[in-house]
């Protein structure tokens, strides 16, 4: 009788994001769908319309919290 063979990725090294940031990210998600997600400060806030901007907002509030998020990339420099 043959091994199994368990199939997907390798597992290598520690998680990326935490779980804590998971949630806040499915948290916007959902609230973006919802509509009531909102981006900048205050009540003039404009609604969110695009999917990648929901996550980048739920990962930003994570990274408030202090949960286990990389740091946002820094801008390109144009020469």
């Amino acid at each position: 009788m043959a091994a199994k063979k368990r199939g997907g990725r390798k597992k290598t090294g520690a998680r990326k994001y935490g779980k804590a940031a998971s949630k806040r990210d499915e948290s916007a998600i959902r609230r973006n769908k919802k509509g009531t997600l909102r981006s900048g400060k205050g009540r003039k806030g404009g609604k969110v319309t695009s999917r990648k901007q929901a996550i980048a907002i739920g990962l930003s509030e994570a990274r408030k919290k202090g949960a286990k998020v990389p740091r946002k990339r820094a801008a390109r420099k144009r020469s």
